[in-house]
């Protein structure tokens, strides 16, 4: 199952209602506020790598004051 931590700068005054938003979305499993480079770090799951895809770029980035993001896909070792 194919995990990843999505790094999020957003508007500044907004990071409620990002985080908010966020935690709304099927998938996201984690979401945290973040003091330094990113604004939210939030931790999502799907059942296949184009499920994740489609997550992060239909449902993350496209949210109201979402400015960027980072996704770093996790691999199990």
């Amino acid at each position: 199952m194919p995990k990843a931590f999505v790094l999020i700068n957003v508007e500044s005054g907004f990071e409620d209602n990002v985080l908010n938003q966020l935690k709304a979305i099927p998938g996201v499993e984690e979401a945290y506020f973040s003091y330094g480079v990113y604004d939210i770090i939030t931790k999502v799951k799907a059942n296949t790598m184009e499920q994740l895809k489609d997550m992060v770029t239909k449902h993350v980035r496209t949210l109201p004051k979402v400015r960027s993001t980072l996704t770093l896909i996790m691999m199990e070792g």
